[in-house]
């Protein structure tokens, strides 16, 4: 069973990465992290540790905060 908050937070970074018009691999490369951890972490079905949120939310060039608010 995927984890809710796990799924609110995939969606929200999917929801950013659509924004900006990137791709997953874009976004995978900005972050220095690879397009199957983004798509992992997208579809809430991997745990991410602060440390990759940091790059994430940098590559998105949003503050962390912003990506931890999950109302689109």
């Amino acid at each position: 069973m995927k984890d809710e908050r796990l799924l609110k937070l995939g969606h929200k970074i999917r929801f950013e990465r659509m924004k900006r018009n990137i791709s997953q691999e874009i976004l995978a490369e900005k972050a220095m992290m690879s397009r199957r951890a983004i798509s992992c972490i997208e579809c809430g079905t991997t745990d991410v540790h602060y440390t990759k949120l940091e790059q994430i939310a940098d590559a998105l060039e949003i503050e962390l905060c912003e990506l931890l608010n999950f109302k689109l």
